[in-house]
């Protein structure tokens, strides 16, 4: 109640002030056009005309709505509103006047509206001056001084709004843009170009760095990062541009650097008109719907609107964990949670008569490789072979429209028995693919950042226990992309396959694990004398070097910068019934076995 009058009131001096400045600048335009000696004759006009000027145009004013803003926050579309009003009540006081046949001096109605408007504007910026300046005043002292990089829009917004902040003070702004140097973005200077960082910050006496670059390449913002961490500076940066632009976020809202930061690529650029036909009003099926990859596939299939998901998972809590985050934030697509395991043949088929998918994107699977390559070798073949063809082998007996496999880059010349596994499987898809029918398309690649069972998390856990971090090989590489960019290119391929084909990747430029443990133990606030990193040697199946995804001796090219597709031996008709021999007829193999059968299918399957 106390807020309500509260604004009520200053809404009533607002317009208090409006009705004093319109009579004091008809005032002063009578002063003005006779030199501060007025005759006694326009004197009595100016009294007699007041009573209809004021009362006019302060009518005008509060049809504008100029009450509706707050003084403190005055900009740009204030000073509008303020234009048009004014105009609006000059040409209505002229329009009165001429009715009235009252000859006002031309001069007057000139003078009027541009004292008016400086009178109105220059009160209401004046305030926001006055109060950030003494805003400035209580809190300058405790503020703590930052650099901005960047000078772009973004970088104005995030000064204008940090003025207001009790935490900091923007201190310098620093661009690569030789033209921008030495001039000014909302009063603060830019020092010199993102290199030159480290000879201002003991001048400025700056600990803090806000990367303000949000639509800038990853590779100039990894650049700014390194230029900070020379400095001695510790690093922020404001959201992504996409989720500026969806207005998720604003650009005040600084957050430390985070690793997806460093090793996050150019935005993927998808067809969605074509995967909007393809998707919208169609049931889609996803296999391991709660994992890593397949409850981001989820998502990024509800931006277009399906008819219906249908999640096939075997863990619980994964299965309830989806579930409810679409009972959240996708309410309106319906959504079936079917517990279940893919080698299971019968309840594969009940799901898929029960919803007839037109589409499944098959991502369950077991994929960690030390885990795979001991005690469980032949789990994962039943699994990763056996699995995949169970639900292959439904999709085309209810007919499926097509069929998508989320293989892997350890399928390329496979030295463990998970990357057996999977191109396996891939030969069983390539083995059903039949003219018509059911089209099966798979897609390989590599790391993808925080996924399930991946060396990030592991890193953040042992970072949070006191460390040490532990790396297998000072030289082991990995290709890394984030979950969502992997999504979106499954997607893609998704639609672009026509039957048959195996698409890869576009995973960038390899990753040295060490530089990422040492990457992660800095963003975390450490040094390395306080979080070791310890080498503990390769574990079994495991590779120093991933094989190159997009080699284009290895791979043809396709219509999607992102996406090649990988010249591999197909598998005959012939081979599928062999293959499933030899699945049946081995219930249980030892390790030592299944790599020597492993060898036996895959001439190219190797030990490291």
């Amino acid at each position: 109640m106390l807020n309500i009058i509260t604004t009520r009131m200053r809404t009533a001096l607002a317009f208090i002030h409006d009705i004093l400045a319109a009579a004091g600048a008809w005032t002063a335009a009578y002063l003005l056009r006779f030199n501060f000696d007025i005759p006694p004759h326009y004197l009595s006009m100016l009294v007699d005309t007041l009573l209809w000027v004021v009362p006019a145009q302060a009518f005008i004013f509060w049809l504008f709505g100029l009450y509706r803003g707050i003084w403190r926050y005055a900009s740009t579309p204030d000073l509008k509103r303020i234009f048009f009003a004014v105009g609006t009540a000059t040409l209505a006081v002229t329009a009165i006047f001429t009715l009235m046949q009252t000859l006002v001096p031309r001069s007057v109605l000139i003078l009027d509206p541009l004292l008016l408007i400086l009178l109105m504007g220059g009160s209401r910026f004046a305030y926001r001056m006055w109060k950030e300046q003494n805003f400035g005043a209580i809190t300058g002292a405790e503020r703590e001084p930052v650099v901005v990089l960047g000078s772009d829009e973004a970088t104005v917004n995030l000064i204008k709004e940090l003025a207001r902040s009790t935490q900091w003070r923007v201190a310098a702004v620093f661009d690569d843009d030789a033209a921008k140097i030495g001039r000014q973005l909302q009063g603060v200077r830019i020092l010199g170009k993102i290199d030159d960082l480290q000879s201002h910050v003991e001048k400025l006496g700056v600990q803090h760095a806000i990367i303000a670059m949000p639509a800038a390449s990853h590779t100039l913002r990894r650049a700014a990062v390194k230029s900070c961490r020379d400095a001695g500076l510790k690093v922020m940066t404001v959201p992504s541009y996409d989720d500026l632009v969806s207005g998720k976020v604003t650009v005040s809202q600084i957050r430390h650097v985070e690793l997806d930061d460093l090793l996050g690529r150019d935005p993927v650029v998808l067809d969605n008109a074509r995967l909007k036909s393809w998707i919208n009003g169609r049931v889609i099926m996803i296999t391991g719907g709660g994992g890593s990859i397949g409850s981001e596939l989820c998502r990024q299939l509800a931006r277009f609107g399906p008819r219906q998901l249908v999640l096939l998972e075997s863990s619980e809590f994964a299965l309830y964990s989806i579930e409810q985050e679409f009972r959240n934030q996708f309410a309106a697509i319906p959504l079936v949670c079917a517990i279940g395991d893919i080698k299971d043949a019968a309840r594969v088929a009940q799901i898929m008569k029960a919803y007839q998918p037109s589409a499944v994107f098959h991502a369950a699977a077991y994929k960690h490789v030390p885990l795979m390559e001991t005690d469980n070798a032949w789990q994962a073949v039943l699994n990763n072979v056996g699995g995949s063809h169970v639900v292959a082998q439904a999709a085309v007996a209810h007919g499926v429209e097509k069929f998508v496999l989320i293989s892997t880059d350890k399928a390329i010349n496979p030295t463990s028995v998970m990357g057996a596994s999977k191109r396996l499987a891939e030969m069983v898809c390539q083995a059903l693919q039949q003219p018509t029918g059911t089209r099966f398309v798979m897609v390989r690649f590599g790391n993808v950042l925080g996924s399930t069972g991946s060396v990030i998390p592991l890193f953040r856990e042992q970072i949070a226990a006191g460390g040490p971090i532990t790396v297998t090989h000072p030289e082991m590489r990995r290709y890394f992309m984030s979950i969502p960019e992997a999504a979106q290119l499954v997607l893609q391929a998704g639609l672009m396959g026509n039957g048959g084909e195996i698409f890869v990747l576009d995973m960038g430029e390899p990753v040295l694990i060490a530089d990422l443990a040492r990457d992660l133990i800095r963003l975390s606030g450490f040094t390395e004398n306080e979080i070791k990193i310890t080498y503990s040697g390769l574990r079994p199946g495991e590779k120093l070097y991933e094989e190159l995804l997009a080699d284009s001796e290895n791979t043809l090219p396709t219509p999607h910068p992102k996406l090649r597709i990988a010249k591999a031996r197909a598998a005959s008709p012939e081979w599928l019934p062999r293959a499933l021999e030899w699945l049946r007829n081995h219930e249980q193999r030892g390790d030592a076995a299944v790599r020597r059968d492993l060898a036996e299918w895959l001439p190219e399957f190797r030990k490291p």
